[in-house]
């Protein structure tokens, strides 16, 4: 059963993060270039954890995490709705980079923001105890819950049965991003679809059972 310090703790840290002004007032290099709009979804009770990277245009303007065409493909990914993914009891997301970080020259989205994992990652999961299963999206999710065993993007998640299995605490299984931008790998790694996809919903069926 939760424990009611630890609850509102989480509650008031996600009140903290949602009001972090970090990026602009205190970067790490250069300011954010717009108006924060830290967007989390902490949970007390949910089982898995959605680590992304950060969040994108779309999401930046809704305040929703992956409220678009990559939430729609991680979403078929997972073998859920929208309303099971929204729902805070069952799933808390928090990516790496809770504001939106802009773009680069030729439009894609930047990295996530150097300030955010290290002031707010640590504090966040240590209330989540009850985390089993994170879902890690995208190089920097795979180096931060990972750790050393994560290498190249096609290295690690190909490895992701020997992560699953070696995974200290929460077990992780980490993916790519599920941006359009990936469709070309996910063409040339028919693995991804035909092994661990099935897995993945597995894993995912049995925290919502």
């Amino acid at each position: 059963m939760l424990q009611p310090d630890r609850a509102g703790e989480l509650e008031r840290l996600a009140a903290c993060i949602r009001a972090c002004r970090i990026c602009v007032d205190n970067p790490a290099g250069r300011p954010l270039p717009h108006e924060p709009r830290p967007v989390v979804t902490p949970s007390a009770t949910a089982k898995i954890l959605i680590a992304g990277q950060a969040p994108g245009t779309k999401v930046h303007l809704s305040g929703m995490p992956f409220s678009d065409a990559s939430g729609d493909r991680l979403r078929d990914w997972l073998g859920i709705s929208s309303e099971t993914f929204y729902d805070s009891h069952k799933f808390a997301i928090a990516a790496m980079g809770f504001c939106f970080p802009g773009q680069d020259a030729k439009g894609g989205d930047l990295p996530p923001r150097r300030e955010c994992a290290p002031v707010w990652r640590t504090p966040l999961l240590s209330l989540m105890p009850q985390i089993e299963l994170v879902v890690a999206i995208g190089l920097y999710a795979h180096a931060w819950h990972i750790g050393g065993q994560a290498r190249s993007l096609t290295e690690t998640v190909k490895d992701w049965r020997g992560i699953l299995e070696r995974s200290g605490g929460p077990k992780i299984i980490p993916l790519p991003h599920p941006s359009w931008r990936n469709t070309g790998w996910i063409r040339k790694n028919p693995w991804f679809e035909t092994d661990l996809l099935p897995c993945l919903k597995t894993e995912i069926a049995q925290r919502l059972a």
